[in-house]
């Protein structure tokens, strides 16, 4: 998307005040999913089919397919992240906009309080939300900056157990998690992921998975990045001696985003479990590649992302 002026004074926002006479009710709130949803109108989940039966008298389903062998029942929230929740459509609505709108993410705790629902439910919800927030970005083709960054507290904050436990083993990463992003300067997209080392292997693989081969590629002077040279074009910098820009060779863009991801952590979260370390990466990427767009087309986006990426609780806690 071009820019019109300094910053993103071009986006047209939402405000709450707004998003509450949008959504003034459930039923509101159930029509404009429907018609991001079901931009045709209702089909069957399962199979695709325009054939169905509407209005039908159960409790929670609204809908049942003809075609289907059985003729299951569904309703608008069957197939998507909402499949299975009991909670209203406003709710999760205005969940939406506060994830969407929040640079720095919002707590389940923040969730639990102004949507009136358990802890519980928010922290779940969050995690279905993040879920949505991974658009699959296509490989990158334009100068691409990488970058590695390591998540975690610092040391002097960490109960006595913990520091006993990295005592002897180095400072600066150690303990952390380590998180790898690359960007795209020409579409200004960001992809970043929670990898269990650094290493060059994992590096190159990373790189390799989401750059196209003409590429060029820029990064720092880590050493593992030297694993690149044999099959991209890749230029670095030296941290390490204040050599930050030469010509094009810079790797700003990642640092911008590694700053926005440690300021959620530190402000917001204050901390990510390492099982779940990848899912709020993701959130930060995906709220990053919607940015430039209106607020109300930035829930459209996370609306439509939502099919086919049911999360149940269980899988988050197994």
């Amino acid at each position: 998307m071009c820019r019109k002026g300094p910053g993103k004074s071009h986006r047209n926002g939402t405000s709450f005040i707004k998003l509450v006479r949008m959504f003034p009710d459930n039923d509101a709130a159930r029509k404009w999913f429907e018609s991001r949803l079901w931009t045709e109108g209702p089909h069957c989940p399962y199979c695709g089919s325009y054939n169905i039966q509407c209005n039908i008298k159960h409790k929670s389903m609204t809908h049942r397919c003809r075609d289907c062998e059985g003729r299951p029942m569904f309703s608008l929230k069957t197939g998507n992240i909402m499949e299975g929740s009991k909670l209203d459509y406003q709710t999760w609505a205005v969940a939406i906009h506060l994830v969407t709108t929040k640079l720095k993410g919002v707590s389940s705790m923040k969730l639990h309080r102004d949507l009136e629902i358990t802890q519980k439910s928010a922290w779940h919800l969050a995690h279905r939300l993040r879920k949505c927030m991974d658009d699959g970005v296509e490989l990158f083709k334009r100068p691409v900056e990488v970058d590695e960054t390591y998540i975690g507290g610092k040391r002097r904050n960490m109960s006595n157990a913990k520091r006993k436990e990295l005592k002897g083993t180095g400072r600066g990463a150690v303990g952390k998690a380590a998180v790898v992003g690359a960007k795209d300067r020409d579409t200004n997209k960001v992809t970043a992921r929670h990898v269990e080392c650094s290493g060059a292997p994992r590096l190159a693989r990373f790189v390799a998975e989401k750059t196209k081969a003409e590429a060029k590629v820029y990064t720092d002077e880590t050493k593992a990045y030297n694993a690149l040279d044999p099959w991209f074009d890749h230029e670095s910098v030296n941290h390490s001696v204040s050599e930050f820009v030469i010509g094009m060779a810079h790797t700003n863009g990642m640092d911008s985003f590694w700053s926005m991801l440690k300021r959620g952590y530190h402000g917001k979260f204050h901390q990510f479990s390492a099982k779940h370390t990848d899912r709020y990466v993701t959130e930060f990427a995906g709220r990053h590649n919607i940015r430039d767009t209106d607020t109300i087309s930035q829930m459209q986006v996370v609306a439509q992302q939502s099919v086919g990426k049911r999360l149940r609780y269980r899988e988050l806690v197994a």
